[in-house]
């Protein structure tokens, strides 16, 4: 089991300890669950009610908090609680599923494709004709990757995930389990005599920068033509959809329940909260954030901040909102009247 000091603990975050130094630690917990030996964190105020209560014998506090450590235990003062319990959870994380170098012998590997050195083929995983597998790469058991894509080195794709054909994926990306990339974008137009559907084409792919992570069961659909791409370093949830030729710039976050219709374009470091859409050829521009279930039915200004449906200024909106509640009283009064 990893312990450490309290001392310790808060060289690693580069913050200043109030209180013991020798506070044992062995994990790390929610305050109102924390336990002795434990830590917690307190990085909003609505929290520092709770640490007079809470068991635990230490916690990382943003250091313009009016917190008092308390008999016996001890607080550990830095700028940004978030970040510092990030570095927090690196010293206590567990090692990963094992997934060493080589290929399981259960895999299906054609023999076109090519393997970088130091990549693990998990068990039941299958690479089809001419794919590329950079070096350090692991795949879990039972990822397929068909004909022609590629994959960068010391990339993690995890069990269950298909990658189709044609698709680039960067150096350093995590694709959780049972992501699909490359499946056909949803498109279909009545056909000429009214009676059904006619399925377009879609004869695109998906390009996939570094350091790109998608959540557990998202989906990336290729393009209709050229290519549905995402770029270097942007974070995507769980549940989230991205339709064909999207284009994500740098560092964008989506957080789950999220969606994009065709040919969406956002802009560098563009946030979108739980359940945020944006409706298709809408642009989002750079450092602009949609609220949780905001809905961007037209251009987004970079550096905007937008909630609601239609998506409005977020000072609008939540005034709009505070009127609402007051409409039933008003109701009332002129029935009064």
């Amino acid at each position: 089991m990893k312990q450490y000091t309290t001392e310790q603990i808060n060289q690693a975050v580069n913050g200043t300890l109030d209180g013991s130094l020798t506070i044992m630690i062995t994990g790390v917990e929610q305050i109102s669950e924390a336990t002795t030996n434990q830590l917690t964190f307190i990085g909003d105020k609505k929290y520092i009610k709770l640490w007079d209560q809470s068991r635990a014998s230490a916690a990382i506090v943003n250091d313009s908090f009016d917190v008092e450590p308390g008999q016996g235990r001890a607080l550990i003062r830095v700028a940004d609680a978030d970040l510092a319990l990030a570095d927090v959870l690196r010293l206590f994380e567990t090692t990963p599923p094992k997934c060493g170098p080589g290929i399981h012998s259960t895999a299906v590997i054609d023999s076109t494709a090519v393997i970088g050195e130091g990549a693990a083929i998990g068990a039941g995983c299958y690479i089809g004709p001419g794919v590329i597998i950079g070096a350090n790469t692991k795949l879990y058991p039972n990822v397929t990757v068909l004909d022609d894509t590629s994959i960068g080195s010391e990339a993690i794709i995890w069990s269950g995930t298909v990658i189709r054909e044609r698709c680039r994926v960067g150096n350093h990306c995590i694709i959780h389990p049972n992501v699909t990339i490359g499946s056909d974008g949803f498109g279909y137009r009545p056909s000429p005599d009214g009676q059904g559907l006619v399925k377009i084409p879609q004869i695109g792919t998906v390009k996939i920068g570094d350091g790109v992570e998608i959540g557990a069961g998202s989906c990336v659909d290729r393009g209709k033509f050229s290519a549905t791409t995402i770029g270097d370093g942007t974070k995507i949830d769980n549940l989230v959809q991205i339709a064909h030729n999207c284009k994500l710039g740098r560092f964008c976050v989506m957080a789950g329940q999220s969606g994009l219709a065709g040919s969406v374009t956002l802009g560098d470091g563009v946030i979108m909260g739980g359940g945020a859409r944006v409706k298709d050829h809408v642009t989002i521009g750079d450092g602009a954030r949609l609220g949780g279930n905001t809905g961007a039915i037209s251009d987004v200004a970079p550096g905007k901040t937008l909630l609601g449906v239609p998506a409005n200024d977020h000072r609008q909106t939540l005034r709009l909102w505070a009127a609402q509640k007051q409409l039933p009283d008003l109701i009332k009064q002129m029935k009064k009247k």
